[in-house]
């Protein structure tokens, strides 16, 4: 994954084409760039941003924001009191206990 401005992108490589394809994830809009060494890469995802967040305030539209980092979970209650105990257990509260699972989830 890359990264610019808070908005993360995958890469693929079209391996005929000999050309980086990347695509902004996380957002409703369609954000794409592409690049045919990994400098170009990165400079195309940063211009894609940059112009999308000018075209969003020329139209004063807001732009997808970047995940706000709040999860809404609804879970079980014996699944919340054994998190909750686990979390305890090792000296954590429980959101950062299931941050940390989240992350190690995810690696």
């Amino acid at each position: 994954m890359m990264e610019y401005g808070g908005y993360r992108a995958r890469v693929m490589f079209d391996d005929d084409a000999e050309v980086f394809h990347g695509e902004v994830v996380g957002t409703r809009d369609v954000i794409t760039f592409q690049g045919t060494s990994v400098p170009e890469l990165r400079d195309a995802f940063a211009a894609s941003i940059d112009e999308y967040l000018k075209v969003c305030a020329e139209r004063g539209r807001t732009p997808d924001k970047v995940y706000s980092g709040k999860i809404p979970l609804r879970i079980r209650p014996e699944l919340h009191r054994a998190a909750t105990e686990s979390a305890t257990a090792e000296g954590k509260s429980l959101n950062a206990w299931l941050a940390e699972a989240v992350e190690n989830a995810v690696r």
